[in-house]
């Protein structure tokens, strides 16, 4: 388990990245480009110092070694006369020289004994070169070649490298391989120098003045393995193997004397002996052919007039200076300046390749690196330094002591050597011994150019150390770091715009020591000392340069006075020497040696000790009369400022030590995309991502940064220094000592803003300080103790997060980062492709993109073909990241383990035991299993258990405040929480879906593999969909169970909900419906079915019928008929809310049917309440709504066939359905056919009540038949006479009669009579009708328009009576009786004739109820072969009723005023009815 001090809170972490990122800004700004250093220090009148002869030397000798003897002795053997040449190759760690023919190489940095000579030529050698082979050409073990040229021949000899077995000395062994088909002829060309680039280009300057390439290949065909090639000479390019000798040439030559090649600008520069310099360009990338850009003579003459060597009063003029040495400038030094040229009087001209400079320059800044050479001019030139160094100059001053005035006061450099801002200068000037003059930057003048703009800060201020040496200085050449230190520095710094890492070609070796440049104080860290090797004619020696650090350590080993100290402390400023005192007490600076416990201890006291670093106080608390004037007086007009809080040096340092380790990583990308051809935009399909940082250099960041974290961490605990100090204040301090984050005093008080949050504070800050009295600090000592030891506090812990982000990536390196994220979706991929460390570190982001590559980083353990086991991988991650992987990933990761090996098991007792246990682990960490990828396995092994308690215990874990049902809170937060929420639940939706086979869902980086899944059948989807309903239910989150029961209605599996839903489905079906539950409610428990019907009729949208219609399924089963028939009917009435939303007139009358239904099964219950309810009435205003509604359909009908039938008709019709227009028979035309459909639209759209339905619809379209349906259905009874009633029927008879005459009229009677009666007469006028279409048949038989038989409308009127014989047979007597009624005799027997009909209707039927069949069967029976004795005697009564009803009409045909001829067949139909009812056998007759 992690130690509680090593917890991280990120909140801290976070502060504290604003810091270092500031800090991190700050340096990065305060790199003064050399060009603006030396603009500012022309203004200067000390533009160099001098080191305290107190202090340990900023320069000294660490080794000295005389030349090996056998070079001596080969040199005195040639009277020393021979042709002697010598030279450093830093990259093979020797040193070389050469006497005639002979070359000899021995190790520079040690001796061990070693001299190979090689001597394979017979001519002298006159120039040496060495260079990296091309690969491809040579053998693997020749890594090096090595040039040699003399008068005659041009030779490349392989050089082979090889190391000690321990690999402790990559250099231990150097062998010469000779190479003889790689030498060519010079052609007579005595060459003087030779220089190579990083690229493998060989360039041989001649004496004629000409530069050469040496090319080499494999060779092939008539082409040569090596040729020579002149790059200067025109023609001679060409056929530079035939050229005229040398010898034959005329005219002076010019020959070259130095070259060297600018491997960052590809940049060739070539000095003469007459101090021409010339420039080359050598490509953009330095493979393009040589191109000469420039050629200066009189450089030195452009600048005589400038500030050169300083001279007093009276001196003799000085002789003519001529140029010692050129050397290329890093663009980490400067952007603009390209070169720099010694002169032999210690001046150094500065040059430049581009037309015009300067950071405000159209080529200066960070572009200027890409520009091309086009020119060559002197930018400015540095004074030479001070004569006598040794013997104490002061800071710009000359030290004539030991010289008369006769005396030259000027340098005479014979040989000089610049490299990364440091000079090196051989000082042959007069005087008893030679010496050497070292001049490089000042570190303490850098210490005060953070951040600052001042010209007088960021002026170029140099130290110069003098050092006595025997003999003529040579060669000069840097000890370069071994390559294993190379490469980690390159790693670290190559990213970095304003290292100069720019050619990817160079050596590492090369590159690492441009970072000198930039100072000792921010890479005294990373870098070693650097060092230098000077070969000169008495022997070699090493020469280090101690960096500030090293000079510091020096002191404290020494137990220097404190004095010292404090000047040391004064001369780079608190904050870089509590800088450096925490490097050398954390052990993380760059050394050759251990740092001793007795020197870490004294640094660790002096980085806490407040005489050195001083102690929080107030901006500008150090003098309260700051608001004073100069007299005394307070000055009323000035605006006090209100005092910030400024803490000790010690925090600064502890900003400084941290913001430079972090400077390579901080807002630098993690990873890099190598290969591929994708944009910058988006990540390549084919690239290859890998970490930016070696694994060893991320080892050597992380050790250092973890050292820096373990000392701050050991003072906490220990409570010394700093964190002691505070715990001594008493409480105020106690929340910062155990880290837990919370604020430093009582959060009452008032606060102000810091970089690290919210700080408390005394007082008021609208007081003011206007009085004379002593201010009221804002801040007492201790809070602001507290403040900073809080604040350093946030930046160990930043430290530490650090460290456990570098262990991580580590980690991720070792197994491959493509591999890992392979998976990944393509936003993710891009997301971790752009990932900063800074993000990593800080942000909620990068929090999440490293557990979710720590998740990647487990499949590869717990996948099919994983490497371990979850502890194996685990153990390391929680010691190396605790803050990246938790215990609770831990869990998690041992439940994905159970998981996998669940999933291949075949024994389903384990397999379910496995996966128990893993639900067991992940219950424990609900808020941190990535749930989206597990439960989906739990799907697989078919445990639904934990596929819906896992999504739930996570949704509490996530919002555990509620703060998703808090109305009071922010929306914004309360919409975050639901969103969180709803992530939960819908994984458990999505089993529902899988089960019901809706969607397959595709993962995207799982961390656990899917396994096939079998194939259920639809029993066990079913079964499982159960347990998943009954697992939810059974859950306390209300909440949820809304959630669940929307999607089971989402998913059509209504079924379920209703068998398996909780208690409170009802609830929320009630308020997803916006169901009146108060009046539901009431309905309930009182028994009224009249109370909610009055509310029926609202609006309803088209997602709440689902519910209702659910609601009422539900009653249904739990046998609450009564409820169930009132949702119905709220649903039969709904008001449609928008378009496309109507339900039909079919739907409407199927919700009514139903709750008819349901309020008849409502009879069967034994519920007192639903007996009481429909004893009030709820069936009949069901059923009557019912009613209602079929005529609304009915209607509606009738107009669409009527619309219909008069679009059909070409003409026009002059009918309507029953038979007459609206407008009396006139033709209908497009408005009446429009009229028409809107009404029948507004049928279909709602329902109507039945006096709409009878005066908006049936009276205007005549639709009188369902007229009198409705007045028959409502028990019309409003005029005492039935006057309605009477006119509706005779208007209906009318259409009949229109339509289809006495037979359609008939049919229409015997309809629609059937509906009304019985009733209570009034609704069927029998004496009307019959009368009416006794007329009616009466004349149209006289018109002979139609026949119409005698039994046509006594049939009619029977059938409208339902076969009742005695109220027709009473309408005919009441005709008959009454002579006004039927004045005309024709009328009156056709009346008699229909009386007739009715009377044999009787008897036939009184005779067929006897016989058990209808009228019908009668007729037959008695027409058939059937005897009449079968048959029994009529009832007597009935019998004499028919008698006496046919006598008494014969006497009225007898009285027709008619012929007999006309009366006869009426009349001897009502005898031979008599006679048939009186005679034995009955309707033997008839």
């Amino acid at each position: 388990m992690v130690a509680w001090e090593n917890e991280v809170v990120m909140r801290d972490v976070t502060n504290a990245g604003l810091v270092v990122s500031d800090r991190i800004g700050r340096e990065i700004a305060g790199h003064v480009d050399l060009e603006e250093a030396l603009e500012a220090s022309r203004y200067s009148s000390h533009p160099y110092t001098s080191h305290p002869r107190e202090w340990p030397p900023l320069v000294e000798v660490v080794d000295t070694w005389e030349l090996p003897p056998v070079l001596i002795e080969r040199y005195n053997s040639a009277g020393g006369e021979g042709t002697a040449l010598c030279g450093i190759f830093p990259e093979i760690r020797r040193a070389w020289a050469s006497v005639d023919n002979s070359l000899f190489l021995w190790r520079f940095d040690k001796c061990d004994g070693q001299c190979p000579e090689y001597s394979g030529e017979e001519q002298a050698i006159c120039a040496v070169g060495l260079t990296k082979a091309k690969p491809g050409i040579f053998v693997e073990a020749i890594q090096y070649l090595l040039v040699l040229a003399t008068p005659v021949e041009l030779i490349l000899v392989g050089v082979c490298c090889s190391g000690r077995s321990d690999e402790t000395d990559p250099y231990a062994e150097v062998s010469l391989q000779p190479l003889p088909e790689y030498t060519i002829s010079s052609d007579g060309v005595t060459m003087t120098c030779i220089t190579c680039t990083d690229r493998g280009h060989i360039f041989l300057a001649g004496r004629d003045g000409h530069i050469y390439e040496l090319q080499y290949t494999t060779g092939s065909g008539w082409q040569k393995r090596c040729r020579k090639v002149c790059l200067t000479a025109g023609l001679g390019s060409v056929i530079s193997r035939w050229v005229v000798p040398n010898v034959f040439k005329f005219g002076a030559m010019d020959a070259i004397v130095e070259m060297v090649v600018d491997s960052e600008r590809h940049v060739l520069y070539a000095r003469t002996e007459e101090m021409k310099i010339q420039v080359f360009s050598l490509g953009p990338n330095g493979d393009g052919p040589l191109k000469k850009v420039a050629e200066e003579r009189n450089l030195i003459t452009q600048r005589e007039s400038n500030y050169g060597g300083r001279q007093q009063a009276g001196a003799p003029r000085p002789t003519k200076s001529s140029i010692v040495c050129i050397s290329p400038i890093s663009t980490l030094e400067s952007k603009w300046l390209h070169l720099v040229a010694v002169l032999s009087d210690g001046r150094r001209m500065y040059l430049s390749t581009a037309p015009s400079g300067g950071n405000n320059g159209a080529v200066g800044g960070l572009g200027t690196n890409n520009r091309r050479p086009s020119c060559l001019k002197v930018v400015t030139t540095r004074p030479s330094p001070p004569i006598g160094v040794s013997g104490g100059i002061a800071f710009g001053a000359l030290s004539v002591v030991g010289r008369s005035q006769s005396d030259d006061l000027s340098l005479k450099i014979e040989s000089a050597y610049y490299s990364s801002g440091t000079a090196v200068l051989s000082d042959s000037s007069p005087s008893a011994v030679s010496s050497l003059l070292i001049v490089n930057r000042d570190p303490s003048t850098q210490s005060g150019s953070l951040g600052t703009g001042a010209r007088g800060s960021r002026a170029l201020r140099e130290s110069v150390s003098s050092l006595p040496v025997e003999g003529r200085m040579l060669f000069v050449a840097d000890v370069l770091p071994l390559p294993d230190a190379a490469t980690i520095v390159q790693s670290l710094y190559s990213e970095l715009e304003l290292c100069g890492f720019h050619n990817s070609w160079e050596a590492c070796e090369k590159t690492s020591t441009k970072l000198w440049a930039r100072g000792d104080l921010s890479t005294q860290h990373i870098l070693p000392r650097r060092k230098i090797v000077i070969f000169s004619t008495m022997g070699m020696m090493e020469v280090v340069f101690n960096r500030p650090i090293d000079i510091l350590r020096r002191l404290l080993e020494s137990n220097s006075p404190r004095s010292l100290l404090e000047d040391f402390v004064n001369r780079f400023g608190g904050g870089e020497a509590a800088a450096m005192c925490l490097m050398l007490a954390a052990r993380v600076m760059n050394t050759e040696t251990f740092i001793s416990n007795v020197v870490a201890d004294k640094a660790a006291e002096a980085f806490e000790d407040p005489r050195f670093v001083g102690i929080p106080q107030l901006e500008g608390s150090g003098a309260l009369s700051n608001n004073r004037t100069a007299g005394g007086g307070f000055s009323m007009g000035r605006v006090v400022q209100e005092a910030e809080p400024v803490f000790s040096m010690a925090h600064e340092g502890l900003c400084l030590c941290s913001s430079r380790l972090l400077l390579p990583l901080w807002e630098l990308p993690v990873f890099i995309i190598k290969g591929g051809s994708g944009s910058s935009d988006a990540i390549s399909e084919d690239g290859v991502i890998t970490c930016r940082l070696s694994v060893g250099a991320m080892r050597i960041l992380e050790d250092k940064i973890r050292s820096l974290e373990k000392f701050l961490r050991s003072r906490k605990n220990l409570r010394r220094g700093l964190y002691g100090r505070v715990a001594g204040l008493g409480d105020i301090t106690g929340s910062i000592l155990i880290g837990t984050g919370s604020d430093l005093v009582s959060s009452d008080r008032s606060t102000v803003r810091n970089l690290f949050g919210s700080y408390p504070r005394n007082g008021d800050s609208s007081e003011g300080g206007s009085s004379n009295k002593r201010q009221r600090l804002p801040y007492s000592p201790a809070e602001l103790a507290a403040m900073e030891v809080r604040a350093m506090e946030c930046i160990r812990q930043l430290l530490l997060r650090c460290g456990e982000a570098l262990f991580l990536l580590q980690l991720l390196s070792q197994h491959l980062v493509t591999r890992l994220i392979q998976s990944f979706d393509a936003n993710t991929r891009q997301a971790v492709a752009q990932l900063t460390f800074h993000q990593l570190v800080c942000s909620e982001e990068g929090d999440r993109l490293g557990t979710r590559l720590i998740s990647a980083l487990m499949e590869y353990y717990t996948g099919p073909d994983g490497r371990g086991t979850v502890d194996d991988i685990s153990n390391r991650l929680r010691d190396g990241c605790p803050s990246y992987y938790k215990e609770s990933d831990y869990k998690f990761y041992v439940a994905v383990e159970y998981l996998e090996r669940a999933a291949v098991t075949s024994d389903s007792e384990e397999r379910e035991n496995l996966a128990r246990e893993a639900f067991n682990n992940l219950s424990k960490i609900p808020e941190s299993a990535d749930l989206q990828t597990v439960c989906k396995r739990f799907e697989d092994l078919r445990f639904y258990e934990a596929v819906v308690r896992l999504p739930l215990q996570k949704a509490e874990a996530a919002d555990p405040a509620g703060d998703a049902f808090n109305e009071q809170i922010d929306a914004g937060t309360r919409e975050h929480a639901l969103s969180r929420r709803m992530q939960c639940y819908e994984i458990i939706i999505n089993a529902l879906r899988s089960l019901k086979g809706e969607t397959l869902r595709k993962e995207f980086g799982s961390p656990i593999r899917p396994v096939s899944q079998s194939v259920l059948d639809q029993s066990s989807r079913k079964k499982h969909i159960c347990q998943i309903i009954q697992l939810g239910v059974q859950s306390s989150y209300i909440f949820f169970h809304e959630y669940l029961y929307r999607a089971l209605i989402d998913l059509g599996l209504d079924d379920e909900l209703l068998e398996y839903g909780g208690p409170d489905l009802v609830q929320f079906l009630q308020d997803a419906g916006r169901d009146p539950t108060h009046e539901v409610r009431a309905v309930s428990s009182i028994g009224s079915p009249i109370s909610p019907m009055s509310q029926s009729r609202v609006p309803v949208a088209s997602y709440q019928i689902k519910y209702f219609e659910l609601l009422a399924r539900y009653y249904v089963l739990k046998r609450q008929h009564i409820l169930a028939a009132q949702i119905l009917v709220r649903l039969a009435e709904r008001r449609s809310t928008e378009a496309g939303d109507t339900p039909t007139i079919e739907q409407r009358r199927q919700y009514l049917s139903n709750a008819v239904l349901q309020a008849r099964s409502a009879t069967e219950t034994g519920n007192v309440s639903m007996r009481g309810a429909i004893d009030n009435g709820l069936l009949d205003l069901l059923e009557g709504k019912l009613t209602v509604l079929q005529f609304q359909m009915k209607i509606k009908e009738e107009l669409e066939a009527m619309a219909s039938r008069s679009e059909a008709s070409p003409m026009g019709s002059n009918s309507t359905p029953n038979g007459s227009s609206p407008d009396n028979g006139q033709s209908s035309d497009a408005n009446f056919v429009h009229a028409v459909r809107e009404k029948a639209k507004e049928l279909s759209v709602d329902l109507k009540t039945i006096t709409q339905l009878y005066n908006e619809y049936a009276v205007p379209f005549e639709l009188w038949e369902i007229c009198l349906e409705m007045l028959y259905f409502a028990s019309y009874s409003g005029d005492a006479d039935s006057s309605i009633v009477r006119e509706t029927w005779a208007r209906l008879i009318d259409q009949a009669l229109s339509r289809g005459g006495i037979a359609e009229a008939c049919a229409v009677l015997a309809r629609v009579g059937s509906h009304v009666y019985p009733g209570d007469g009034a609704m069927l006028p029998l004496d009307t009708l019959c009368l009416h279409l006794e007329k009616a048949a009466l004349e149209r038989v006289v018109s002979g328009a139609e026949h119409v038989g005698d039994e046509d409308i006594p049939r009619a009127l029977l059938a409208s009576c339902k076969g009742a014989i005695e109220p027709v047979l009473n309408t005919y007597n009441q005709l008959v009786s009454n002579g006004a009624i039927l004045p005309s005799p024709s009328l009156r027997l056709r009346i008699l004739r229909s009386v007739l009909a009715v009377l044999r209707e009787w008897a036939m039927s009184v005779f067929a109820q006897r016989m058990g069949t209808s009228t019908a069967g009668a007729s037959l029976i008695l027409g058939g072969p059937f005897s009449l004795g079968q048959t029994t005697v009529l009832n007597q009564g009935v019998r004499d009723k028919i008698t006496s009803a046919a006598n008494r009409y014969m006497t009225e045909v007898r009285r027709l005023p008619l012929t007999q001829s006309q009366t006869e067949a009426v009349y001897r139909g009502f005898r031979e009815l008599e006679e048939s009812l009186l005679s034995p056998f009955p309707f033997e007759r008839l």
